[in-house]
C-alpha cells in the first residue's frame, strides 16, 4: 500500500518528519509531488533540518538550499509550511530572539511556523515579536511539567495557524531512557480533543490555513485522534480503515456505514 496516497485519501495534509534529519533527494521530492497530483488541495508541511533548531549552525545559504529542495511541491502549491521545531531547552532571551529573527528572514519567502516548548516563550510580547519576524506560532499539546509550554490558541501570521498534538504521557515524556514510542504513546480522550476543537475554531477566524497535526503516533493513535478531530470540526469522513476500527472500536461512532449489497 502507498501510505502517502492512503493519507491523502483520508486527510488534507501530512507533516514530513524525515526532513528534520536530512534533506530529501530531488527524486524523492519529485515522487511526492507526482503521487499527489490527482489530489488537489492536499499539502505537505515540512520539519526543517535540526541544523537550524537543535545544532543552530545553519546559515542563510543553508536555508535557501533547503527551501529549493522542495521546489516540486512549492510549484504545485502543495507545500503549506515549514516547521522550525525547537527543543525544550531553547529558552527566551536576547540571543534566542536574534536567532528567530534571522530564521524569519531566511524563510521569508515561504510560510514558516516555529515550535517553542519552554514556558518562557509564553510571554505577552512573544506573539507580536513572532509576527514582526514573519513566523507563525505553533500551538502544542504536551505534558505540562515544570516550565513546559501550556496549551495555547495563538495566531501570529495571517497565512497560517499551526497546532501539534504530542500526547500527554506524563510518565515517559522526560523519563531518562524512554524511547520515542514511549514518549508519544497516548490516546486523547474526547473531552481533551474538544478543548482543541474550540481553540482551532477560534484560530481559524484569524488565518487563511490552519494545520492540525497529531503526533501521538504509537500504534496508529495519531490516525485515530485525527479522524476524531476531523469529525469534531464537522468535516466529512468518507472512509476509516477497517483494521483501525477493529483495534479502536470507539471509531465506530464516526465511521461511515460500509456499502451493502453486491458491489459487482
Amino acid at each position: 500500500m502507498d501510505e502517502l496516497l492512503a493519507v491523502a485519501r483520508w486527510f488534507d495534509c501530512v507533516e514530513l518528519n524525515s526532513s528534520f534529519y536530512r534533506v530529501p533527494s530531488a527524486r524523492m521530492v519529485k515522487s511526492w509531488a507526482t503521487r499527489i497530483a490527482e489530489r488537489p488541495g492536499f499539502t505537505f508541511t515540512v520539519k526543517a533540518l535540526q541544523r537550524f533548531t537543535h545544532e543552530r549552525s545553519g546559515t542563510a545559504a543553508d536555508a535557501a538550499a533547503f527551501i529549493r529542495a522542495f521546489d516540486p511541491l512549492l510549484s504545485r502549491g502543495a507545500l503549506g509550511a515549514f516547521l522550525l521545531q525547537f527543543p525544550w531547552s531553547f529558552r527566551d532571551g536576547p540571543e534566542a530572539r536574534r536567532l528567530l529573527a534571522s530564521l524569519g528572514g531566511w524563510f521569508a519567502g515561504v510560510p514558516a511556523a516555529v515550535e517553542l516548548r519552554h514556558a518562557s516563550w509564553n510571554a505577552a510580547d512573544v506573539p507580536a515579536f513572532l509576527g514582526e519576524s514573519g513566523l507563525a506560532f505553533c500551538n502544542i499539546d504536551q505534558p505540562v511539567i515544570g516550565d513546559s509550554m501550556p496549551p495555547t490558541a495563538i495566531a501570529t501570521d495571517p497565512r497560517l495557524g499551526y497546532i501539534r498534538l504530542h500526547g500527554r504521557n506524563y510518565r515517559d515524556w522526560f523519563r531518562a531512557g524512554a524511547g520515542r514510542d514511549d514518549r508519544y504513546d497516548y490516546l486523547y480522550r474526547d473531552d481533551e480533543l474538544e478543548q482543541w476543537r474550540d481553540r482551532a475554531v477560534r484560530m481559524a477566524r484569524d488565518v487563511k490555513d490552519l494545520y492540525i497535526i497529531t503526533n501521538n503516533h504509537f500504534r496508529g493513535q495519531a490516525l485515530v485522534n485525527a479522524f476524531q478531530m476531523k469529525s469534531l470540526l464537522g468535516q466529512a469522513i468518507r472512509e476509516i480503515p477497517g483494521s483501525l476500527v477493529e483495534r479502536y472500536p470507539s471509531l465506530r461512532r464516526i465511521a461511515p456505514e460500509p456499502p451493502r449489497g453486491n458491489l459487482l
